[in-house]
Protein backbone atom coordinates (compact mmCIF):
# COMPACT_ATOMS: atom_id res chain seq x y z
CA UNK A 1 0.00 0.00 0.00
CA UNK A 2 1.52 3.68 -1.09
CA UNK A 3 1.72 6.17 1.52
CA UNK A 4 -1.51 8.21 0.24
CA UNK A 5 -3.95 5.52 1.29
CA UNK A 6 -2.01 5.08 4.54
CA UNK A 7 -2.02 8.62 5.20
CA UNK A 8 -5.96 8.70 4.56
CA UNK A 9 -6.32 5.04 6.55
CA UNK A 10 -4.80 7.09 9.78
CA UNK A 11 -7.41 10.02 9.19
CA UNK A 12 -10.06 8.19 8.76
CA UNK A 13 -9.34 6.20 12.27
CA UNK A 14 -8.18 9.13 13.82
CA UNK A 15 -11.75 10.81 13.53
CA UNK A 16 -13.13 7.28 14.54
CA UNK A 17 -11.26 7.96 17.91
CA UNK A 18 -12.23 11.63 17.76
CA UNK A 19 -16.27 10.02 17.52
CA UNK A 20 -15.33 7.71 20.32
CA UNK A 21 -14.73 9.92 23.10
CA UNK A 22 -17.14 11.93 22.30
CA UNK A 23 -19.93 9.17 22.17
CA UNK A 24 -18.36 8.33 25.28
CA UNK A 25 -19.66 11.44 27.20
CA UNK A 26 -22.75 10.38 27.68
CA UNK A 27 -24.55 7.17 28.66
CA UNK A 28 -27.38 7.21 25.82
CA UNK A 29 -24.30 7.35 22.97
CA UNK A 30 -21.73 5.46 24.84
CA UNK A 31 -22.72 1.96 22.78
CA UNK A 32 -21.89 3.90 19.62
CA UNK A 33 -18.70 5.50 21.08
CA UNK A 34 -17.02 1.89 21.95
CA UNK A 35 -18.33 0.75 18.06
CA UNK A 36 -16.44 3.78 16.66
CA UNK A 37 -13.62 3.23 18.71
CA UNK A 38 -13.49 -0.58 17.64
CA UNK A 39 -14.00 0.09 13.81
CA UNK A 40 -11.28 2.83 14.00
CA UNK A 41 -8.80 0.56 15.60
CA UNK A 42 -9.60 -2.20 13.05
CA UNK A 43 -8.77 0.07 9.98
CA UNK A 44 -5.74 1.06 12.02
CA UNK A 45 -4.39 -2.54 11.98
CA UNK A 46 -5.08 -3.18 8.43
CA UNK A 47 -2.74 0.30 7.46
CA UNK A 48 -0.33 -1.27 10.00
CA UNK A 49 -0.06 -4.59 8.51
CA UNK A 50 -0.25 -3.10 4.97
CA UNK A 51 3.63 -1.33 5.87
CA UNK A 52 5.14 -4.42 6.77
CA UNK A 53 7.57 -5.45 4.17
CA UNK A 54 8.30 -9.31 4.74
CA UNK A 55 6.40 -12.73 4.99
CA UNK A 56 8.56 -13.13 8.07
CA UNK A 57 7.51 -9.70 9.95
CA UNK A 58 3.58 -10.12 9.21
CA UNK A 59 3.70 -13.64 10.71
CA UNK A 60 5.36 -12.01 13.88
CA UNK A 61 2.97 -9.47 14.05
CA UNK A 62 0.04 -12.01 13.64
CA UNK A 63 1.51 -14.18 16.26
CA UNK A 64 2.19 -11.75 18.92
CA UNK A 65 -1.70 -10.22 18.34
CA UNK A 66 -2.60 -13.92 18.44
CA UNK A 67 -0.63 -14.47 22.03
CA UNK A 68 -1.75 -10.97 23.66
CA UNK A 69 -5.36 -11.64 22.54
CA UNK A 70 -5.94 -15.10 23.86
CA UNK A 71 -3.89 -13.63 27.28
CA UNK A 72 -6.53 -10.65 27.37
CA UNK A 73 -9.39 -13.04 26.93
CA UNK A 74 -8.60 -15.21 29.48
CA UNK A 75 -7.84 -12.19 31.46
CA UNK A 76 -10.83 -10.42 30.85
CA UNK A 77 -13.50 -13.09 31.51
CA UNK A 78 -12.15 -13.98 34.92
CA UNK A 79 -11.71 -10.11 36.22
CA UNK A 80 -15.45 -8.77 38.04
CA UNK A 81 -16.71 -5.40 37.09
CA UNK A 82 -15.60 -4.53 40.75
CA UNK A 83 -11.78 -5.23 39.08
CA UNK A 84 -12.49 -2.60 36.40
CA UNK A 85 -10.49 0.02 37.99
CA UNK A 86 -7.46 -2.34 39.22
CA UNK A 87 -7.15 -3.71 35.81
CA UNK A 88 -7.30 -0.29 33.87
CA UNK A 89 -4.22 0.45 36.05
CA UNK A 90 -2.62 -3.11 35.24
CA UNK A 91 -3.30 -2.12 31.27
CA UNK A 92 -1.60 1.18 31.68
CA UNK A 93 1.06 -0.26 33.15
CA UNK A 94 1.66 -2.17 29.43
CA UNK A 95 1.48 1.27 27.79
CA UNK A 96 4.54 2.40 29.87
CA UNK A 97 6.24 -0.48 29.67
CA UNK A 98 6.15 -0.31 25.43
CA UNK A 99 7.11 3.01 25.37
CA UNK A 100 10.20 2.26 27.08
CA UNK A 101 11.00 -0.49 24.96
CA UNK A 102 10.09 1.06 21.78
CA UNK A 103 12.55 3.60 23.17
CA UNK A 104 15.65 1.50 23.56
CA UNK A 105 15.11 -0.39 20.29
CA UNK A 106 14.63 3.23 18.61
CA UNK A 107 18.15 4.10 20.53
CA UNK A 108 19.75 0.88 19.56
CA UNK A 109 18.45 1.44 15.78
CA UNK A 110 20.15 4.27 15.53
CA UNK A 111 23.53 2.69 16.11
CA UNK A 112 24.68 5.21 18.54
CA UNK A 113 25.79 2.62 21.47
CA UNK A 114 28.79 1.33 18.96
CA UNK A 115 31.80 1.19 21.44
CA UNK A 116 34.47 4.24 20.13
CA UNK A 117 37.16 1.90 21.04
CA UNK A 118 38.10 -1.74 20.52
CA UNK A 119 39.96 -3.66 22.68
CA UNK A 120 41.69 -6.93 21.72
CA UNK A 121 42.78 -9.80 23.99
CA UNK A 122 46.12 -10.49 24.87
CA UNK A 123 47.29 -13.14 23.19
CA UNK A 124 44.36 -13.18 20.32
CA UNK A 125 44.99 -14.69 16.95
CA UNK A 126 44.87 -13.11 14.22
CA UNK A 127 41.64 -14.63 12.89
CA UNK A 128 39.79 -13.30 16.67
CA UNK A 129 41.47 -9.52 16.01
CA UNK A 130 40.09 -9.85 12.39
CA UNK A 131 36.70 -10.94 13.81
CA UNK A 132 36.67 -8.17 16.35
CA UNK A 133 37.77 -5.44 13.69
CA UNK A 134 35.19 -6.53 11.23
CA UNK A 135 32.31 -6.33 13.95
CA UNK A 136 33.43 -2.64 15.23
CA UNK A 137 33.72 -1.87 11.29
CA UNK A 138 29.64 -2.80 11.11
CA UNK A 139 28.83 -0.91 14.15
CA UNK A 140 30.67 2.01 12.94
CA UNK A 141 28.81 1.78 9.91
CA UNK A 142 25.03 1.15 10.96
CA UNK A 143 26.54 4.69 13.29
CA UNK A 144 27.46 6.51 10.43
CA UNK A 145 24.75 5.60 8.00
CA UNK A 146 21.80 6.50 10.91
CA UNK A 147 23.67 9.66 11.64
CA UNK A 148 23.73 10.51 8.08
CA UNK A 149 19.83 9.74 7.29
CA UNK A 150 18.89 13.13 9.20
CA UNK A 151 19.95 16.03 9.63
CA UNK A 152 22.13 17.40 13.60
CA UNK A 153 18.87 19.01 14.46
CA UNK A 154 16.69 15.86 13.09
CA UNK A 155 19.29 13.74 15.05
CA UNK A 156 19.14 15.82 18.36
CA UNK A 157 15.32 16.03 18.22
CA UNK A 158 15.48 12.35 17.64
CA UNK A 159 17.18 12.04 21.02
CA UNK A 160 15.45 14.26 22.67
CA UNK A 161 12.21 12.36 21.76
CA UNK A 162 13.71 9.01 22.81
CA UNK A 163 14.85 9.97 26.17
CA UNK A 164 11.37 11.84 27.23
CA UNK A 165 9.22 8.97 26.03
CA UNK A 166 11.32 6.07 28.23
CA UNK A 167 11.01 8.65 31.16
CA UNK A 168 7.32 8.89 30.25
CA UNK A 169 6.59 5.39 30.00
CA UNK A 170 8.79 4.03 32.70
CA UNK A 171 7.18 6.92 35.32
CA UNK A 172 3.55 5.14 33.69
CA UNK A 173 4.87 2.03 34.08
CA UNK A 174 5.91 1.59 37.97
CA UNK A 175 3.10 3.85 39.02
CA UNK A 176 0.54 2.21 37.57
CA UNK A 177 1.83 -1.40 39.38
CA UNK A 178 1.42 0.34 42.79
CA UNK A 179 -1.99 2.41 41.94
CA UNK A 180 -2.79 -1.50 40.64
CA UNK A 181 -1.77 -2.96 44.22
CA UNK A 182 -3.29 -0.05 46.36
CA UNK A 183 -6.90 -0.55 44.26
CA UNK A 184 -6.59 -4.82 44.90
CA UNK A 185 -5.78 -3.93 48.35
CA UNK A 186 -4.11 -7.56 49.53
CA UNK A 187 -0.72 -7.04 49.37
CA UNK A 188 1.53 -6.11 52.52
CA UNK A 189 3.80 -4.01 50.73
CA UNK A 190 3.68 -0.20 52.42
CA UNK A 191 3.53 0.97 48.78
CA UNK A 192 0.30 -0.78 48.32
CA UNK A 193 -1.20 0.51 51.35
CA UNK A 194 -4.76 2.74 50.83
CA UNK A 195 -2.68 5.64 53.37
CA UNK A 196 -0.60 7.54 51.26
CA UNK A 197 2.98 6.83 51.84
CA UNK A 198 5.12 9.84 52.84
CA UNK A 199 8.61 9.52 52.85
CA UNK A 200 10.70 12.90 54.93
CA UNK A 201 11.64 15.38 52.59
CA UNK A 202 9.80 13.42 49.64
CA UNK A 203 8.84 16.25 47.52
CA UNK A 204 12.43 17.25 47.52
CA UNK A 205 13.64 13.79 46.40
CA UNK A 206 10.31 14.28 43.68
CA UNK A 207 12.88 16.99 42.72
CA UNK A 208 15.72 15.88 42.90
CA UNK A 209 14.85 13.00 40.71
CA UNK A 210 13.55 15.47 38.11
CA UNK A 211 16.67 17.46 38.28
CA UNK A 212 19.07 14.68 38.01
CA UNK A 213 17.10 13.71 35.13
CA UNK A 214 17.22 17.00 33.03
CA UNK A 215 21.15 16.78 33.71
CA UNK A 216 21.68 13.23 32.32
CA UNK A 217 19.40 14.40 29.59
CA UNK A 218 22.16 17.25 29.30
CA UNK A 219 24.98 14.42 29.61
CA UNK A 220 23.33 12.43 26.80
CA UNK A 221 22.51 14.91 24.39
CA UNK A 222 26.24 16.58 25.06
CA UNK A 223 28.23 14.03 23.29
CA UNK A 224 28.73 13.54 19.39
CA UNK A 225 27.88 9.21 20.00
CA UNK A 226 25.63 9.54 22.99
CA UNK A 227 25.97 7.23 25.69
CA UNK A 228 22.99 4.49 26.98
CA UNK A 229 24.53 4.78 30.16
CA UNK A 230 23.00 8.14 31.01
CA UNK A 231 19.70 6.38 29.66
CA UNK A 232 19.84 3.39 31.85
CA UNK A 233 20.11 5.64 34.82
CA UNK A 234 17.30 7.86 34.23
CA UNK A 235 15.27 4.80 33.47
CA UNK A 236 16.27 3.80 36.83
CA UNK A 237 15.02 6.84 38.48
CA UNK A 238 11.93 7.39 36.72
CA UNK A 239 11.00 3.79 37.89
CA UNK A 240 11.50 5.04 41.63
CA UNK A 241 9.97 8.21 40.86
CA UNK A 242 7.21 6.44 39.24
CA UNK A 243 6.88 4.34 42.73
CA UNK A 244 6.79 7.42 44.95
CA UNK A 245 4.37 9.26 43.08
CA UNK A 246 1.76 7.14 43.66
CA UNK A 247 2.80 5.73 46.57
CA UNK A 248 2.69 9.21 48.07
CA UNK A 249 -1.23 9.35 47.32
CA UNK A 250 -3.73 8.48 49.12
CA UNK A 251 -6.98 5.83 48.68
CA UNK A 252 -9.20 8.49 48.90
CA UNK A 253 -7.40 10.31 45.69
CA UNK A 254 -7.52 6.59 43.74
CA UNK A 255 -10.25 7.61 41.20
CA UNK A 256 -8.24 11.03 40.23
CA UNK A 257 -4.80 8.84 40.05
CA UNK A 258 -6.39 6.47 37.38
CA UNK A 259 -7.57 9.46 35.46
CA UNK A 260 -3.99 10.55 36.00
CA UNK A 261 -2.22 7.62 35.15
CA UNK A 262 -4.39 6.84 31.81
CA UNK A 263 -3.37 10.99 30.92
CA UNK A 264 0.34 9.29 31.22
CA UNK A 265 -0.11 6.33 28.93
CA UNK A 266 -1.38 8.50 26.38
CA UNK A 267 1.35 10.58 26.65
CA UNK A 268 3.53 7.26 26.39
CA UNK A 269 2.10 6.21 23.21
CA UNK A 270 2.31 9.81 21.73
CA UNK A 271 5.89 9.82 22.69
CA UNK A 272 6.26 6.22 20.94
CA UNK A 273 4.49 7.53 17.91
CA UNK A 274 6.93 10.22 17.62
CA UNK A 275 10.08 7.37 18.00
CA UNK A 276 8.25 5.84 15.64
CA UNK A 277 7.37 8.27 12.91
CA UNK A 278 3.74 6.62 13.17
CA UNK A 279 1.30 10.13 12.54
CA UNK A 280 -1.62 7.71 14.01
CA UNK A 281 0.15 7.04 17.35
CA UNK A 282 1.32 10.30 17.91
CA UNK A 283 -2.69 11.86 17.32
CA UNK A 284 -4.08 8.62 19.22
CA UNK A 285 -1.82 9.47 22.06
CA UNK A 286 -2.51 12.77 22.34
CA UNK A 287 -6.08 12.06 22.49
CA UNK A 288 -5.85 9.95 25.28
CA UNK A 289 -3.39 12.07 27.07
CA UNK A 290 -5.73 15.34 26.70
CA UNK A 291 -8.77 13.56 27.86
CA UNK A 292 -7.00 11.94 30.43
CA UNK A 293 -5.93 15.16 31.41
CA UNK A 294 -9.08 16.87 31.49
CA UNK A 295 -10.99 14.24 33.49
CA UNK A 296 -8.07 13.89 35.95
CA UNK A 297 -9.48 18.21 36.38
CA UNK A 298 -12.68 16.95 36.35
CA UNK A 299 -12.07 14.46 39.28
CA UNK A 300 -9.54 16.81 41.06
CA UNK A 301 -12.45 19.65 41.43
CA UNK A 302 -14.68 17.51 42.26
CA UNK A 303 -13.28 16.21 45.30
CA UNK A 304 -11.86 19.83 45.84
CA UNK A 305 -8.01 18.71 45.44
CA UNK A 306 -5.32 20.98 43.81
CA UNK A 307 -4.54 18.98 40.48
CA UNK A 308 -1.31 20.46 40.36
CA UNK A 309 -1.09 18.80 43.98
CA UNK A 310 -2.38 15.31 43.01
CA UNK A 311 0.13 15.07 40.11
CA UNK A 312 3.00 16.02 42.62
CA UNK A 313 2.31 13.30 44.76
CA UNK A 314 -0.02 14.20 47.06
CA UNK A 315 1.83 17.57 47.63
CA UNK A 316 -0.15 19.43 50.53
CA UNK A 317 -1.87 16.42 51.71
CA UNK A 318 0.33 15.44 55.08
CA UNK A 319 -1.68 16.98 57.73
CA UNK A 320 -4.52 14.39 56.73
CA UNK A 321 -4.35 11.59 58.93
CA UNK A 322 -7.18 9.17 59.92
CA UNK A 323 -8.12 6.15 61.83
CA UNK A 324 -11.73 5.18 61.33
CA UNK A 325 -12.26 4.76 64.93
CA UNK A 326 -13.54 7.61 66.04
CA UNK A 327 -16.37 7.17 68.28
CA UNK A 328 -19.60 9.33 67.46
CA UNK A 329 -22.65 7.63 69.21
CA UNK A 330 -25.11 5.51 68.95
CA UNK A 331 -26.56 4.04 65.23
CA UNK A 332 -30.12 2.81 64.73
CA UNK A 333 -30.52 0.07 62.98
CA UNK A 334 -33.66 -1.25 60.44
CA UNK A 335 -34.14 -4.99 59.16
CA UNK A 336 -35.33 -5.58 55.41
CA UNK A 337 -38.59 -5.86 56.08
CA UNK A 338 -39.04 -2.63 57.80
CA UNK A 339 -36.93 -0.82 55.07
CA UNK A 340 -39.38 -2.17 52.90
CA UNK A 341 -41.99 -0.66 55.10
CA UNK A 342 -40.58 3.15 54.89
CA UNK A 343 -40.41 2.87 51.35
CA UNK A 344 -44.04 1.92 50.80
CA UNK A 345 -44.90 4.98 52.91
CA UNK A 346 -42.51 7.32 51.03
CA UNK A 347 -43.51 9.69 48.01
CA UNK A 348 -40.31 10.29 46.63
CA UNK A 349 -36.97 8.12 47.10
CA UNK A 350 -33.19 8.85 46.28
CA UNK A 351 -30.75 5.75 45.78
CA UNK A 352 -27.14 6.59 46.18
CA UNK A 353 -24.95 3.91 44.96
CA UNK A 354 -21.29 3.30 45.45
CA UNK A 355 -18.61 0.61 45.44
CA UNK A 356 -20.65 -2.09 48.14
CA UNK A 357 -22.63 -2.53 45.17
CA UNK A 358 -20.18 -3.20 42.94
CA UNK A 359 -18.89 -5.76 45.50
CA UNK A 360 -22.14 -7.20 45.78
CA UNK A 361 -23.24 -7.16 42.25
CA UNK A 362 -26.45 -5.44 43.32
CA UNK A 363 -27.26 -3.65 40.87
CA UNK A 364 -29.96 -5.55 39.31
CA UNK A 365 -31.91 -6.31 42.52
CA UNK A 366 -31.65 -2.27 42.80
CA UNK A 367 -33.49 -2.09 39.18
CA UNK A 368 -36.04 -4.51 40.54
CA UNK A 369 -36.65 -2.78 43.23
CA UNK A 370 -36.49 0.73 41.27
CA UNK A 371 -39.39 -1.04 38.83
CA UNK A 372 -41.49 -2.32 41.76
CA UNK A 373 -41.13 1.57 43.63
CA UNK A 374 -42.39 2.86 40.08
CA UNK A 375 -45.47 0.70 39.77
CA UNK A 376 -46.66 1.71 43.11
CA UNK A 377 -46.43 5.68 42.03
CA UNK A 378 -43.22 6.89 43.83
CA UNK A 379 -40.92 8.67 42.40
CA UNK A 380 -37.23 7.27 41.94
CA UNK A 381 -33.75 8.62 41.11
CA UNK A 382 -30.41 8.23 41.34
CA UNK A 383 -27.91 10.08 42.83
CA UNK A 384 -24.51 9.57 40.85
CA UNK A 385 -21.57 11.07 42.81
CA UNK A 386 -17.70 11.74 40.16
CA UNK A 387 -15.84 9.19 41.92
CA UNK A 388 -18.48 7.01 43.35
CA UNK A 389 -16.95 3.76 43.23
CA UNK A 390 -13.09 3.49 42.25
CA UNK A 391 -13.21 4.48 38.46
CA UNK A 392 -14.62 7.57 37.02
CA UNK A 393 -18.20 6.70 35.59
CA UNK A 394 -18.35 3.09 37.64
CA UNK A 395 -21.88 3.89 39.09
CA UNK A 396 -23.01 4.68 35.35
CA UNK A 397 -22.28 1.61 33.90
CA UNK A 398 -23.11 -0.73 36.65
CA UNK A 399 -26.84 0.97 36.61
CA UNK A 400 -26.65 0.95 32.69
CA UNK A 401 -25.91 -2.99 32.86
CA UNK A 402 -28.93 -3.40 34.74
CA UNK A 403 -31.36 -1.49 32.38
CA UNK A 404 -31.70 1.28 34.56
CA UNK A 405 -33.33 4.25 32.61
CA UNK A 406 -30.83 6.99 32.07
CA UNK A 407 -33.37 9.90 32.53
CA UNK A 408 -33.75 8.77 36.14
CA UNK A 409 -30.14 8.99 36.65
CA UNK A 410 -28.63 12.07 38.21
CA UNK A 411 -24.80 13.18 38.55
CA UNK A 412 -24.41 15.01 41.96
CA UNK A 413 -24.31 18.70 41.26
CA UNK A 414 -28.13 18.14 39.28
CA UNK A 415 -29.72 16.21 42.07
CA UNK A 416 -27.92 17.42 45.24
CA UNK A 417 -30.44 20.67 45.95
CA UNK A 418 -33.38 17.96 45.81
CA UNK A 419 -31.97 15.83 48.99
CA UNK A 420 -34.01 18.15 51.64
CA UNK A 421 -37.32 17.78 49.79
CA UNK A 422 -37.15 13.77 49.83
CA UNK A 423 -38.56 11.03 51.82
CA UNK A 424 -36.04 8.44 51.95
CA UNK A 425 -32.64 8.35 50.90
CA UNK A 426 -31.00 4.60 50.45
CA UNK A 427 -27.23 4.38 50.64
CA UNK A 428 -25.97 1.42 49.10
CA UNK A 429 -22.52 0.46 49.52
CA UNK A 430 -21.45 4.23 49.87
CA UNK A 431 -19.00 6.00 52.47
CA UNK A 432 -17.02 8.85 51.45
CA UNK A 433 -18.78 10.17 49.06
CA UNK A 434 -21.61 10.89 51.65
CA UNK A 435 -19.80 11.83 54.42
CA UNK A 436 -21.27 15.14 56.03
CA UNK A 437 -17.10 15.46 57.69
CA UNK A 438 -16.08 16.49 54.33
CA UNK A 439 -18.29 19.55 55.07
CA UNK A 440 -18.00 19.72 58.75
CA UNK A 441 -14.48 18.59 59.71
CA UNK A 442 -11.57 20.82 58.00
CA UNK A 443 -8.86 18.20 59.73
CA UNK A 444 -10.73 15.34 57.66
CA UNK A 445 -8.62 13.82 54.90
CA UNK A 446 -11.63 14.10 52.57
CA UNK A 447 -11.80 17.77 53.93
CA UNK A 448 -13.67 20.23 50.96
CA UNK A 449 -14.71 17.52 49.00
CA UNK A 450 -18.17 17.95 47.53
CA UNK A 451 -20.34 14.97 48.73
CA UNK A 452 -23.85 13.88 48.41
CA UNK A 453 -25.79 15.74 51.24
CA UNK A 454 -28.11 12.47 51.84
CA UNK A 455 -28.61 13.82 55.62
CA UNK A 456 -30.92 16.83 54.49
CA UNK A 457 -33.48 14.12 53.67
CA UNK A 458 -36.26 13.18 56.09
CA UNK A 459 -34.80 9.82 56.38
CA UNK A 460 -31.95 7.66 55.36
CA UNK A 461 -31.08 4.21 55.35
CA UNK A 462 -27.33 3.30 54.75
CA UNK A 463 -26.58 -0.22 53.61
CA UNK A 464 -23.28 -1.93 54.75
CA UNK A 465 -21.95 -4.97 55.63
CA UNK A 466 -20.54 -3.55 58.95
CA UNK A 467 -19.74 -0.44 60.41
CA UNK A 468 -15.98 -0.08 59.05
CA UNK A 469 -14.62 2.83 57.88
CA UNK A 470 -14.89 3.69 54.20
CA UNK A 471 -11.65 3.68 51.44
CA UNK A 472 -10.41 6.53 52.66
CA UNK A 473 -9.81 5.31 56.49
CA UNK A 474 -12.87 7.94 57.76
CA UNK A 475 -15.62 7.27 59.88
CA UNK A 476 -18.70 8.45 58.76
CA UNK A 477 -21.16 10.95 61.45
CA UNK A 478 -23.97 9.99 58.40
CA UNK A 479 -24.82 6.54 60.39
CA UNK A 480 -25.03 7.97 63.74
CA UNK A 481 -27.36 10.76 62.70
CA UNK A 482 -31.01 10.72 63.86
CA UNK A 483 -32.79 10.42 60.81
CA UNK A 484 -30.28 8.02 59.62
CA UNK A 485 -30.51 4.10 60.12
CA UNK A 486 -28.06 1.22 59.40
CA UNK A 487 -28.94 -2.42 57.54
CA UNK A 488 -26.31 -4.38 57.51
CA UNK A 489 -25.87 -7.16 55.06
CA UNK A 490 -24.92 -8.38 51.71
CA UNK A 491 -26.72 -5.66 49.93
CA UNK A 492 -27.25 -7.87 46.91
CA UNK A 493 -29.11 -9.92 49.36
CA UNK A 494 -30.89 -7.55 51.28
CA UNK A 495 -32.49 -5.27 48.59
CA UNK A 496 -34.05 -8.98 46.96
CA UNK A 497 -35.44 -9.27 50.59
CA UNK A 498 -37.22 -5.63 50.36
CA UNK A 499 -38.08 -6.15 46.70
CA UNK A 500 -39.79 -9.48 48.20
CA UNK A 501 -41.87 -7.51 50.69
CA UNK A 502 -43.13 -4.74 48.42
Amino acid sequence: MVAGPIHMAYILAALLFIMALAGLSKQETAKYGCLSGMVGMTIALIATFAQVESVSGFFLIVLAMAIGAAIGIFVARRVAMTQMPEMIACLHSFVGLAAVLVGYNSFLELGSIAPETVTIPVGASQATIVAILDAANQAADAAAQAATTMSAGELNTHLVEIFLGIFIGAVTFTGSIVAYGKLNGTYKLRVFKSAPLMLPGGHYLNLAALIVSVLLLVWFMATPNPSVIPLILMTLIAFAFGVHLVAAIGGADMPVVISMLNSYSGWAAAASGFMLSNDLLIVTGALVGSSGAILSYIMCKAMNRSFISVIAGGFGNEGAAATGDEEMGEYHELKANEVADLLKNSSSVIIAPGYGMAVSQAQNAVAQLTEKLKARGIEVRFAIHPVAGRLPGHMNVLLAEAKVPYDIVFEMDEINDDFENTDTVLVIGANDTVNPAALENPNSPIAGMPVLEVWKARNVVVFKRSMNAGYAGVQNPLFFKENAAMCFGDAKKTVEEIVANI
